[in-house]
C-alpha cells in the first residue's frame, strides 16, 4: 500500500478522525460507568463511517480504478 494513495483523501481522513473521537468518547464513558455516554460514543463512530462514505460519494475520495493493479489488469485484457 505504500505505493498507492490508499487512505490519503479528505474523505478517509475525516471519517477516521470522527471515528477516533467517537472511540475516545466511548472509552471515557466506559471508565466513568455511564452506559448512555458509551452508546453515544459508538453513535459517533458510526457517524464517522457515514460521513466518510458521503464525502467519498461527493468526490472527495479516491476515484475508482486509479490503483496500479487496476491499470495493469485493464491493460492486459
Amino acid at each position: 500500500m505504500a505505493g498507492s494513495s490508499h487512505g490519503h483523501t479528505p474523505a478517509a481522513w475525516t471519517g477516521v478522525i470522527i471515528a477516533f473521537i467517537g472511540f475516545c468518547v466511548s472509552g471515557a464513558f466506559m471508565v466513568m460507568a455511564s452506559p448512555l455516554g458509551f452508546w453515544a460514543g459508538l453513535v459517533i463512530v458510526v457517524l464517522g463511517g457515514v460521513v466518510g462514505m458521503a464525502m467519498s460519494a461527493a468526490g472527495l475520495g479516491q476515484p475508482k480504478g486509479t490503483h496500479e493493479t487496476h491499470q495493469v489488469a485493464s491493460a492486459e485484457s
